[in-house]
């Protein structure tokens, strides 16, 4: 199959052989090696010298996990949201007593830095800052660097800035120390070309002041419990042990590739992929500007559907794509070219809607 979903995504083979092989004692010297050398090479791709954590859980266990170890009742979140996973990430704000701001975006459209700048004026200080990175849901990549470049200096008045990484780390730039980003989170089943079941959150000195303040109840996810362990080398309960085996295999493919280099390819995928479908008749949903270099959200062709685009590519040619999130179910297809993608695999699926969509006219008049 040309599974072309956002996550999760394919595993090169070294990383399916790696995650088949036997479990193996999770508090024992081969557990702790494999932990810290991943620990090691995430934060290359973060390009951090803070800690990144991995918990065993998906991207919004990861996002769940930022958000209880920085809240306490009451506190003021601004959540920035260009689609359904910003939606999300205020959702589980609001769920552990977060007093939730939305600025919100139209589909398809980025944040504006000016907005955030004005919002956060009128919040009560310190507020909490969300902002997804890569939304998924409508193929946009934010300037966070923009971001960055209009937060306050040190102090009071800079929010506490939490960041939704879990589609772009991997395939996109995030230097986190250098844009002043305090937690990130991401999730294996995406660029990484990992199995799903790991998340992994970066973690700024300025945060971990707020978690040991932090009023809202944890246990599973207390990141102090998990950076105590981490220390031993080890995870405070039992980790997904085949997963990182997994990860490890991964990140070696990704060291070897180097970040530029993947950041480069992923770029020149969604050219590829964008002005193909612009030539089968699709209209992008993002700008080119704003446009995500992981996943492409594309508006059909007047009078045809998602759904039945999707159902018949996977039936008829064995290419896997997802519809759209929400209003937009029916009105876009969604094109994932992260992690283990090439330009043939992105041909193969342009050549099968080359092939269906005229069948689907057809049977529409």
């Amino acid at each position: 199959m040309n599974l072309r979903i956002p996550g999760p995504t394919p595993l090169p083979e070294a990383v399916r052989i790696a995650a088949g092989g036997d479990a193996f004692d999770h508090r024992g010297e081969r557990f702790e090696q494999l932990l810290r050398q991943c620990e090691a090479r995430l934060k290359q791709f973060y390009q951090t010298e803070s800690d990144v954590l991995v918990l065993t859980g998906s991207g919004t266990g990861g996002l769940e996990a930022a958000l209880v170890n920085v809240l306490s009742p009451g506190q003021a979140v601004l959540a920035v949201s260009v689609g359904h996973f910003g939606e999300r990430f205020a959702a589980v704000a609001r769920a552990f007593g977060g007093q939730v701001t939305m600025l919100e975006s139209e589909p398809g459209q980025a944040l504006d830095a000016r907005r955030v700048e004005a919002a956060l004026a009128r919040l009560p200080e310190p507020a909490v800052l969300l902002t997804t990175h890569n939304e998924t849901s409508t193929g946009v990549l934010n300037d966070l660097e923009a971001v960055s470049q209009m937060l306050p200096g040190p102090g009071p008045r800079r929010p506490l800035w939490l960041v939704d990484g879990v589609s772009s780390l991997g395939a996109t730039d995030l230097p986190m120390d250098r844009w002043g980003c305090d937690v990130v989170v991401s999730a294996s089943q995406k660029a990484w070309m990992a199995p799903a079941g790991l998340a992994f959150l970066g973690v700024s000195e300025r945060a971990w002041e707020w978690i040991d303040r932090a009023r809202c109840p944890r246990y599973y996810w207390d990141l102090r419990e998990a950076r105590k362990y981490a220390r031993k080398g080890q995870t405070p309960f039992t980790p997904a042990v085949n997963a990182l085996a997994g990860l490890d295999a991964a990140l070696e493919l990704m060291v070897q590739e180097g970040l530029e280099t993947i950041v480069q390819r992923h770029r020149d995928l969604a050219r590829q992929t964008r002005a193909g479908l612009r030539a089968l008749g699709f209209a992008m949903l993002a700008s080119d500007q704003d446009a995500s270099p992981t996943v492409t959200a594309a508006r059909v062709p007047v009078g045809l559907s998602a759904t039945e685009i999707k159902k018949r590519l996977l039936r008829d040619y064995g290419v896997a794509v997802a519809a759209g999130m929400g209003d937009l179910k029916e009105q876009i297809i969604r094109v994932a070219h992260m992690g283990y993608c090439s330009e043939e695999n992105i041909s193969q699926l342009l050549a099968a809607l080359k092939g269906l969509l005229p069948h689907l006219r057809n049977q529409r008049n």
